[in-house]
């Protein structure tokens, strides 16, 4: 078994990282330099046609990409500590926020980080990506919006989906670290998004 991986500030790959740092589980990891293109070599294509990572190869061969399919993989093999739920409730609570934080910041930031960001130009020039920097500048907006959001639906609570870690908070750390990355602070008015950050940056898990 091995797990494809990539340096920060690589955000979807870290999320594994910490998955397994609260586990206390060790996987072997082999790079792939993301800056070089080696995500879309005919090699690694073969292990998943879309040409991202992370991918976790397993002994027979089978690869497993997305974060959260891989993370599921692990849980049901290391069921503690639960990380997905252990209640109905719980488990359909965690899914609904990694959802919503995928699709309400995660998608907006990746359009900010392809379309405006200087990194991604040469790269994108290089594969033929076509860039719309004012697409990009209105997601940047849409995802403030979506922090300012964020910060009122948790309110009161010291994590996103209730009242335990889990893979939502996961999810929301590597998002918010890599919009941290990209240039886009937590709004200054988000205290509650502020303190949750700072609450869970101080994890040790937080650091993989």
């Amino acid at each position: 078994m091995k797990l494809y991986d990539e340096k920060m500030p690589a955000p979807n790959p870290r999320r594994v990282r910490i998955f397994l740092a609260e586990k206390r589980l060790t996987v072997p990891l082999e790079r792939i330099a993301l800056a070089s293109g080696a995500h879309k070599s005919p090699e690694f294509l073969r292990k998943n046609s879309l040409g991202q990572i992370p991918v976790l190869e397993l002994d027979d061969g089978t690869a497993i990409s997305e974060t959260v399919s891989i993370c599921r993989y692990f849980e049901a093999l290391h069921p503690e500590p639960a990380l997905f739920g252990r209640t109905p409730v719980e488990i359909g609570l965690i899914d609904m926020w990694i959802r919503r934080v995928e699709l309400h910041l995660s998608a907006h930031l990746s359009q900010v980080w392809i379309n405006t960001h200087p990194y991604t130009e040469a790269y994108c020039a290089r594969m033929g990506i076509v860039r719309y920097p004012d697409f990009g500048e209105a997601s940047r907006q849409r995802l403030l919006d979506r922090m300012i959001w964020l910060d009122g639906e948790i309110a009161g609570r010291n994590f996103i989906a209730g009242d335990a870690f889990s893979m939502a908070d996961i999810a929301t750390l590597t998002i918010l670290d890599f919009a941290g990355f990209v240039g886009i602070a937590i709004p200054e008015g988000a205290a509650n998004l502020k303190a949750w950050h700072a609450r869970i940056s101080a994890r040790p898990s937080a650091a993989a």
